[in-house]
C-alpha cells in the first residue's frame, strides 16, 4: 500500500509535457523587397533590422539570410524565455525602425 501511495506521489508531482521543447524560443522577421537585387536587400533592410534587435533583453543569437526581395532575419533567445515576451520586444523594436526602411515599390 506505501508503494502506491508513493507512486501516486511520485506521479503527480513529476514534470513532464506532452509536446516538450525541442529548440530555444524563437522569432522570424521576414521582410519582402520586391525588385531589390541581394545586396541592396542586405544593407537596406537586413542590417537595419539587425542592429535593432542587437541588445534585445535575453537574445542570444542573431541570424539573417538575404535573397532578391526578400530579407529574413531570426532571434534567437536562451532558454526559458517566454515566447509571447520575445515576440513583444521584437515587435517594439521593429516599430521605431519602421519608418526608416526603404517604402515598398515595383522596380521596372
Amino acid at each position: 500500500m506505501l508503494l502506491c501511495v508513493l507512486g501516486l506521489v511520485a506521479v503527480r508531482a513529476a514534470k513532464y509535457d506532452v509536446f516538450p521543447e525541442f529548440i530555444p524560443p524563437m522569432v522570424v522577421v521576414q521582410t519582402e523587397a520586391p525588385g531589390l537585387a541581394p545586396e541592396e536587400v542586405e544593407a537596406l533592410i537586413t542590417l537595419p533590422i539587425e542592429y535593432s534587435l542587437n541588445g534585445t533583453v535575453g537574445l542570444q543569437t542573431l541570424r539573417s539570410n538575404s535573397i532578391q526581395g526578400l530579407s529574413v532575419v531570426t532571434a534567437i533567445f536562451r532558454e526559458k524565455t517566454n515566447v509571447l515576451m520575445a515576440r513583444q520586444l521584437v515587435g517594439e523594436k521593429l516599430s521605431q525602425l519602421a519608418g526608416r526602411l526603404p517604402r515598398a515599390s515595383a522596380r521596372r
